[in-house]
């Protein structure tokens, strides 16, 4: 893991677009690049919970994910963002039984961060995504986010709206973008 760059939740806010999405934004410990997950509302209120140590009344689904590890005398090791790509980040658990044998599961990354909170284990990436994804600071409080971390959608919605905009400059570039991901149409 000496490769690894551990990350810390900075903060989560709401997005204008998708609707009903809130965007949390992971920092590095050691160092002050941030980048930007887009999760839904309902892992938004999970992982708010698990920041705040709040244990619900009845278990909620990543309470009860917790639970059933533990009876089956596992345990969690640690949150790995292994991939980003056209704005969806994916992550492994890595986990060990109680005979040391280890092994992982893919998960949504909002899902496995919402579960590290819960059992305290790190969270890593790389530092190649670092580089792609992280927010570039614009100062005043504004950052820009890359066009690799934004979904086609997106891109298609910014595309029409540059072009009604005659910002012809960055319509180009964001068709260019658009005919990368659909593979050269």
């Amino acid at each position: 893991m000496e490769n690894y760059i551990e990350l810390k939740i900075h903060n989560m806010s709401s997005t204008l677009y998708p609707a009903e999405s809130v965007a949390l934004v992971l920092k590095e410990v050691w160092g002050d690049r941030k980048i930007p997950i887009i999760i839904g509302k309902l892992e938004a209120h999970s992982i708010q919970l698990g920041m705040k140590g709040i244990i619900p009344p009845r278990p909620l689904p990543h309470d009860l994910v917790m639970d059933l590890v533990f009876e089956l005398n596992a345990g969690f090791r640690y949150v790995f963002i292994y991939k980003a790509k056209d704005g969806v980040f994916y992550s492994y658990i890595y986990m060990s039984n109680e005979a040391g044998d280890e092994f992982k599961l893919d998960a949504r990354t909002s899902d496995a961060i919402a579960i590290a909170l819960r059992c305290k284990c790190p969270i890593y990436t790389t530092e190649e995504i670092m580089q792609k994804e992280h927010l570039h600071d614009l100062g005043d409080g504004k950052f820009s986010v890359p066009i690799t971390s934004v979904s086609l959608e997106m891109l298609e919605d910014a595309l029409q709206k540059a072009i009604a905009n005659e910002e012809y400059e960055q319509a180009s570039h964001l068709r260019d973008e658009i005919s990368k991901r659909k593979g050269g149409e």
